[in-house]
């Protein structure tokens, strides 16, 4: 029996094993405190600490450490980066298998907060439970399932009777879920690798690529008066309907959408950039004009699209510049510019399919009996800080990403498994193992 053979059958005879300890990765409610209606205390420090004493045991040297919003005032203005923020109670953290063999070194990134359970769930969001093969639970997918994967992987290969010829760094970080300030952190900290895997969930597919995420609200203001009266001119004083001039701005952002659906798209996207509409706001009394609507919108960017800073910035002008010619063809808006209000910037990054890394992550998931599929992601993940400093990154783990932050969320148990053998697939080939 060669290597990889002992390695599998070692996954295959300990798959209720990996399952337990997804469960018990869901059991500790990691809720990022951004959720919080009131401040509280988070479980991201419990979870952290169970982790910690899991590695621990499997002989890695590992450092626990609260990111200091303080210490990344240099990246003012890049993704991640949100001054003042507290992580008091809220430690990322590194697990080093292998420090200082020779061969080539891998970063296995995760985050372990989780989005609120919310309501209408038929399951304990926090149990764990499996039915029908299905382990249901908050951050089953969203990306417990991925967290655990990557960490029975390492398991795996070293309770077969190996030890690794190159790196392995387990990184487990905080904060994505409200922004991605831990995964900046964890860079700034120094961590690097010759490759990483992101196990964000893709439905086992290898995703080189995600798209970045703009935020706004488009301020457009009006004048009230009475509406069930005649109005004067507007020049003379008259009401002016802020609904009919956000309807106005809406019907051009459908013909931007039209240019964007052959302008931004990508091969391995199934989906061009668009400007979606999130939410409209207007309007005070049924009896009035509305004095003033937002319209809040989502807008995705490609990475061949970023800055200067490799965030958004390009694609914000792009639409401020939209929005100014938009307005003044109308005399009401010339006069009253309309502003956008910007929300969020959650960046983007790829890294070129023909990389070594990527296609030796394609042939890890064939040699398992899956397609090895490459697809883009069409929502931001914590890969752009790896990709910005020189480490190809790849998206891949278990669970359905469009399941994510629902209600009765749930990861198929087989995934699970089929990602454990993916990624020690991946070590074995990548940083290559031998005889403990």
């Amino acid at each position: 029996m060669n290597q990889e053979q002992r390695v599998m059958e070692w996954i295959e005879n300990h798959q209720d094993e990996i399952i337990q300890f997804l469960q018990q990765l869901i059991q500790i409610p990691s809720v990022n405190p951004w959720f919080f209606e009131e401040p509280g205390p988070s479980k991201e420090k419990d979870l952290q600490q169970f982790i910690a004493g899991k590695l621990e045991k499997l002989g890695a040297d590992i450092e626990v450490w609260e990111p200091v919003a303080d210490e990344l005032k240099q990246y003012e203005g890049m993704a991640g980066y949100y001054p003042g923020r507290d992580f008091t109670g809220r430690p990322n953290l590194a697990a080093t298998f292998g420090k200082g063999t020779e061969g080539k070194s891998l970063l296995l990134f995760g985050h372990i907060d989780v989005v609120m359970a919310g309501s209408k769930w038929t399951v304990d969001p926090f149990e764990g439970k499996v039915i029908d093969g299905k382990m249901y639970g908050r951050g089953t997918v969203d990306m417990k399932g991925g967290v655990a994967a990557m960490i029975m992987a390492v398991e795996a290969i070293l309770r077969s009777g190996f030890k690794l010829k190159g790196p392995v760094v387990v990184g487990t970080v905080v904060d994505e879920e409200a922004g991605g300030m831990g995964a900046l952190d964890f860079i700034h900290h120094g961590y690097r690798a010759d490759a990483c895997i992101l196990t964000e969930p893709t439905s086992l597919t290898i995703a080189p690529l995600c798209r970045g995420i703009l935020w706004g609200k488009i301020k457009i203001q009006g004048r009230s008066g009475h509406i069930e009266m005649p109005q004067a001119d507007w020049q003379d004083g008259g009401a002016v309907d802020a609904i009919k001039k956000a309807r106005y701005i809406l019907e051009h952002l459908d013909r931007l959408n039209e240019q964007w659906a052959v302008n931004k798209t990508h091969p391995y996207l199934s989906i061009p950039c668009q400007v979606h509409v999130a939410q409209l706001n207007a309007g005070e009394y049924p009896t009035s004009f509305a004095n003033e609507a937002e319209i809040v919108f989502n807008a995705q960017y490609l990475p061949s699209e970023r800055d200067e800073k490799l965030v958004g910035g390009n694609v914000k002008k792009e639409l401020t510049d939209f929005l100014r010619e938009v307005s003044e063809a109308d005399p009401w808006l010339r006069e009253n510019m309309p502003e956008i209000e910007w929300l969020v910037d959650a960046d983007c990054a790829e890294t070129d399919v023909s990389h070594p890394f990527v296609q030796t992550c394609v042939q890890s998931l064939k040699a398992i009996g899956e397609e090895g599929k490459i697809e883009g992601l069409g929502f931001h993940t914590d890969m752009g800080w790896p990709v910005n400093v020189g480490i190809p990154t790849i998206n891949f783990g278990p669970g359905d990403p469009s399941l994510a932050h629902h209600s009765d969320e749930f990861t198929p148990v087989a995934e699970v498994i089929q990602a454990v053998k993916m990624i020690a697939k991946t070590i074995v080939d990548w940083c290559e193992i031998e005889e403990a």
